[in-house]
């Protein structure tokens, strides 16, 4: 019988780089902020040793931290691209974008010596014109398409046109769409691939709904970011109370909960994006 398979994805940005907290830390101001995410980077690290996992990157963070970038490669896993200054796919011109696609490929190919294939849009804001330009900077898969569509950042994709089968959807020849895992009830999406609602959901409920998303589907996808288990991070105390809820709920539970998950799940395939796509 067939393992299910377990696709352990991590978005690795900073805490003061997220798009909740952008209307009250402007981008030019990143390098005076205190760096957390190496040090929360080592800790998945340690847990993820016998778990391959894929990491999409930041370029702002892999300039910063090679030697980190260099060390996720080395433990066996997959370095992709989550674009280099988290400007979202629909807010910039396509130049730019491309611009940016190429210079975050770039950056980690030099760094790791190895191809980078996959790439993550920064809050899932993913187009049909993003898709057609990571095809055209050498990208062979995306993994930003999240179905649920409560959140205004998150692209749209029409996807019905493509060939749908058991490793994600294939857009061409060599390229293919890996959407985020969410779970259906009553014809409704819920979000159920980790980050805040991970965080939120009781874990007794969150590992059903990962269950049934791993017996219909044969393989489930799941992300978080690194200052997601950081409960010291500094608190922008600024921002609205809303975005403070949304970033600071459970902190301090969260890296139990991720240890809990893998245990619970010790039965699936861990595996890479590149490798489950076979790209």
């Amino acid at each position: 019988m067939t393992k299910p398979t377990f696709l352990f994805t991590v978005d690795v940005e900073d805490w003061f780089q997220v798009e909740n907290f952008k209307p009250w830390i402007a981008p030019d101001t990143w390098s005076e902020r205190e760096l957390r995410v190496e040090h929360n980077v080592h800790r998945l690290l340690d847990l993820l040793d016998e778990f391959p996992s894929t990491f999409f990157i930041l370029g702002w963070v892999a300039e910063k931290l090679p030697h980190l970038i260099k060390e996720i490669s080395e433990r066996g896993h997959e370095v992709a691209s989550h674009g280099f200054g988290h400007q979202l796919c629909h807010d910039i011109k396509p130049a730019d974008l491309k611009q940016d696609l190429i210079h975050s490929k770039q950056l980690l190919e030099d760094i790791t010596g190895s191809e980078v294939v996959g790439y993550r849009a920064p809050s899932f804001s993913i187009n049909a014109q993003a898709l057609e330009i990571l095809e055209q900077c050498g990208y062979r898969y995306d993994s930003s398409y999240n179905s649920f569509e409560a959140n205004p950042r998150y692209g749209h994709l029409d996807l019905s046109q493509y060939r749908r089968n058991s490793r994600g959807i294939q857009i061409s020849e060599s390229f293919h769409e890996l959407p985020l895992s969410n779970f259906t009830l009553m014809s409704r999406t819920l979000p159920w691939s980790g980050g805040g609602y991970f965080r939120l959901f009781p874990y007794s409920l969150f590992r059903q709904g990962v269950r049934n998303i791993l017996s219909k589907q044969g393989y489930y996808l799941f992300y978080l970011h690194p200052w997601e288990i950081d409960d010291g991070q500094p608190r922008v105390s600024e921002a609205d109370r809303l975005s403070r809820f949304r970033h600071y709920c459970n902190l301090k539970t969260a890296y139990k909960k991720i240890q809990r998950m893998l245990r619970d799940h010790a039965h699936c395939q861990f595996t890479t994006c590149r490798e489950f796509l076979k790209v």
